[in-house]
């Protein structure tokens, strides 16, 4: 069996090498990984070092930049694996966690299971120990409740990072979407199909904007409103 870690990146040059090593230190108890890297388009020179990484790690080069969904996209169509994860090439998640979120899979609990990252933490907002920014915090709870209320699900996080699958399940769902909305419009549709989403805590390193993190307020309305459009629409 084999775990095909989907990588996108956009100017992820200050993190990628960490995220890589990190990764390659995952013991998963005879699963094979492979990690596919798709740029998309970086402007700070991590498509450089991507073309510099040896032949053990699949590589794509958007042609332009075309958003994270587009990103995830072009790994899924490329990937070989049994199982899929989706993995940002930042430091907020820990790759460790891969083996907690395989656990019901392998055990046919559920062919989807994503992490949550709020479960069983101090609420704390500010301050070096916090858990979310507080805006991503606030989003968060608000769109998770939204979705469990419009999809009769009990999600605790409906924007992690980290997303198992089944690559089965994965390379038949079919999703509009190309950028951050990708996520909710994915697991829209997988619910709407019948499949059971376990969520399984995970740890959460949470990076500032002066770091570099992307998404934004905008992007929160937009999940809005793809999940009401997909509860209206068959």
């Amino acid at each position: 069996m084999k775990l095909s870690i989907l990588i996108p990146v956009f100017n992820e040059s200050n993190t990628l090498m960490e995220i890589l090593a990190k990764i390659k230190k995952v013991d998963l108890g005879g699963i094979g990984k492979e990690v596919i890297i798709v740029d998309d388009a970086s402007t700070d020179g991590s498509r450089e070092i991507i073309k510099k990484l040896g032949k053990k790690y699949v590589k794509i080069f958007q042609p332009r930049n075309m958003g994270k969904g587009a990103a995830l996209k072009a790994g899924i169509r490329a990937a070989t694996g049994d199982f899929v994860i989706f993995q940002d090439a930042d430091l907020e998640y820990d790759p460790q966690d891969y083996i907690k979120l395989l656990q019901p899979i392998l055990g046919n609990r559920s062919d989807v299971a994503f992490g949550s990252r709020f479960v069983n933490q101090r609420l704390v907002l500010f301050g070096k120990d916090r858990i979310a920014h507080p805006t991503h915090y606030i989003g968060n709870k608000f769109l998770t409740t939204t979705f469990n209320i419009l999809y009769g699900t009990e999600l605790t996080d409906v924007e992690p990072c980290y997303k198992m699958f089944k690559s089965s399940i994965l390379k038949n769902t079919d999703v509009v979407s190309n950028g951050f909305e990708y996520d909710i419009e994915l697991m829209c549709r997988l619910v709407k199909k019948g499949h059971k989403i376990i969520q399984i805590p995970i740890r959460y390193n949470p990076r500032s904007f002066q770091e570099g993190k992307k998404i934004n307020w905008r992007d929160g309305i937009t999940a809005f409103l793809i999940m009401l459009k997909f509860r209206i629409n068959s």
